[in-house]
């Protein structure tokens, strides 16, 4: 699929994940797209590695689901690192 492909899955990705795990993040909107990118690239290298999905095939399901789950857990551990400095709200 290439670079372009994943980045463009990542960005699906990314605003999938936010609307799967809304609420306010540290960074905002942009930080959350790049979590997604990083997410789809990640996702599809390890679905080139893992499920031989060869660079031209960027409608397989395989590369999305694991985009949008790596998607998911960088958000979260995003999250977690960067909401350790702010007061809990009551």
């Amino acid at each position: 699929m290439g670079i372009l492909g994943w980045i463009i899955v990542g960005l699906v990705a990314g605003a999938l994940a936010k609307a799967v795990m809304p609420g306010p993040d540290p960074g905002g909107t942009l930080v959350t797209i790049l979590i997604g990118i990083v997410g789809g690239v990640l996702g599809g290298l390890i679905s080139s590695a893992l499920f031989g999905v060869g660079t031209g095939n960027f409608f397989d399901i395989r590369t999305w689901l694991i985009s949008f789950l790596g998607a998911v857990v960088l958000l979260a551990i995003y999250r977690m690192v960067a909401g350790r400095g702010r007061p809990v709200a009551h």
